[in-house]
């Protein structure tokens, strides 16, 4: 079905990622992950947060720490 919409930058980038990722078209990625945000419980303590910052997602805090090589890492797998 077509359609417009207005979509966050933030949510857009994470759509591109996920078709570029999946080959998929961003029509096909969008409708994915509105599947998969409808499929799960909602999480009370998710919706009272603050998840971005600008255009950043904020993860919750733990005790590791991220190297530069274990990004790079990430990034070659990824393919970005």
């Amino acid at each position: 079905m077509r359609t417009t919409v207005n979509i966050a930058e933030d949510a857009l980038i994470a759509a591109r990622h996920l078709a570029q990722r999946e080959q998929l078209s961003l029509g096909e990625a969008v409708s994915e992950l509105i599947r998969r945000g409808a499929s799960r419980p909602a999480d009370k303590a998710l919706l009272t947060q603050q998840p971005l910052r600008g255009r950043f997602a904020l993860l919750p805090a733990r005790d590791e720490v991220i190297t530069p090589a274990q990004v790079r890492e990430l990034m070659e797998r990824e393919g970005i």
